[in-house]
């Protein structure tokens, strides 16, 4: 069984949606839970002869982010999520992109681990509630997967994504 810890989960906090300069900053301090849910569109249909047809038209993919803590005041993520939340963005400003990693162990402890998978997708990113209790201010937010998912490669090091020549969506 792998750990979920090596299931990384990236948004780019830049809000490039060209790509050019991105800014990926990893999801998981003060998360106990991510999962994103796929929602796939399924119809499940029975003629009168008995037979069952299934039609799968897709997926309307999307993950809750909560809780989700101001960490700093020069945290990126941070800073734009407050920005969407207290400009009350919309449409477009709120779109942003993700890079969902599967991590394998080094071979030793100190060992750095190795991407084994990574997959770029659009997202939009929409903040939920700003407040909290007494534990911090809190930014829950909801991603929206939005398509143009590619196949490619992430260095761990420099944080940056690279697409696959010839990569089909996945």
């Amino acid at each position: 069984m792998i750990e979920r810890k090596y299931l990384a989960h990236y948004v780019d906090a830049a809000f490039d949606t060209t790509y050019a300069d991105t800014e990926y900053v990893r999801l998981g301090k003060n998360l106990e839970e991510y999962n994103e849910e796929l929602n796939p569109d399924v119809d499940v249909t029975k003629n009168i002869l008995g037979e069952q047809s299934v039609q799968h038209s897709g997926y309307e993919a999307q993950a809750d982010v909560d809780p989700y803590y101001y960490e700093d005041y020069d945290d990126a993520l941070s800073e734009k999520i407050m920005e969407l939340a207290n400009t009350r963005a919309t449409g477009d400003k709120c779109k942003t992109s993700m890079v969902d990693v599967l991590l394998k162990p080094g071979a030793t402890d100190d060992a750095a681990p190795t991407v084994v998978w990574a997959y770029r997708e659009d997202v939009y990113l929409i903040p939920n509630s700003v407040g909290g209790d007494t534990s911090g201010i809190q930014t829950p937010f909801t991603l929206y997967k939005a398509g143009n998912r590619t196949k490619g490669t992430f260095d761990l090091s420099t944080k940056e994504f690279t697409e696959n020549s010839g990569s089909l969506g996945g």
